[in-house]
């Protein structure tokens, strides 16, 4: 009798552990900022980072219903849509974006894993067709504020101070946090990052984040609202994995943003 109930408790506790796994890396989680912004229009924006090639469901339905109920007048999409350019990552990528214009107006700018290879230029006509309007290093009036794309491939060089538009307010999407200073400096009211995984493992309870690429340990942005000088970052813990293939107490995040 002891081996049975060894047995059956062996079985609980990895059905325990499988939920929570799942739970951890699958459940959808939908947080709300609020945000006033001299001189812009009442706004709602929900933002997706760093998908990965991850679906939710089939055709991730589950994303998809989610950000319709959320009724936004532009979605954004702040970046590492894909994981590396298979089939596969770019199907989910284009049904995704296809779905979500259904919804509201898509906007979108690449981050460092499109920008791996040369097989962004593919990508990025992919997407085109699918219905995102693609802002890499240039910038777009949409729902009566002017939203700016900063690439990937642009993150480290000048080109922010090249390309941001003499009009406010406006908003960033740029996929990397740790240049807060230099977002800021440019004179943007709102920025959407992502990029960090939320830390990828979070200390429960905390907020605190273990890792994040650009900033290694105990990272500074790995979520939530961050200000300085009238302006405010705000930071995705993303959807999908990268190459460490498990979040902990770190679910994939959908952001809705209110503006006024």
């Amino acid at each position: 009798m002891i081996y049975l109930y060894t047995a059956l408790g062996a079985v609980g506790f990895l059905c325990v552990t499988a939920l929570f796994v799942w739970f951890n890396n699958s459940a959808l989680k939908v947080t709300r900022v609020k945000r006033r912004i001299e001189g812009a229009p009442g706004l709602k924006i929900v933002h997706l980072s760093d998908l990965h090639g991850k679906r939710f469901g089939r055709k991730s339905v589950r994303l998809i219903e989610t950000v319709a109920r959320q009724a936004p007048d532009f979605i954004a999409v702040s970046g590492d849509i894909i994981h590396i350019y298979t089939q596969k990552n770019i199907c989910v990528a284009a049904e995704v974006v296809s779905a979500l214009k259904e919804i509201s107006p898509v906007l979108y700018v690449a981050g460092n894993h499109e920008m791996r290879n040369k097989g962004y230029r593919n990508l990025r006509k992919i997407l085109i067709e699918a219905g995102a309007t693609v802002l890499d290093d240039r910038s777009a009036e949409v729902c009566g504020i002017t939203v700016t794309g900063l690439n990937g491939a642009s993150l480290r060089n000048d080109t922010i101070e090249k390309i941001t538009p003499v009009v406010s307010p406006k908003i960033l999407l740029a996929h990397e946090p740790q240049f807060f200073e230099k977002y800021i400096n440019a004179g943007y009211d709102l920025i959407l990052c992502g990029h960090a995984h939320g830390g990828q493992w979070r200390i429960p309870f905390t907020g605190i984040g273990l890792y994040a690429p650009g900033q290694g340990k105990f990272p500074k942005y790995t979520s939530g609202v961050h200000e300085k000088d009238g302006g405010a970052m705000v930071v995705s813990r993303g959807l999908g994995n990268s190459k460490f293939p498990l979040r902990l107490f770190n679910r994939p995040e959908i952001i809705v943003i209110e503006i006024n």
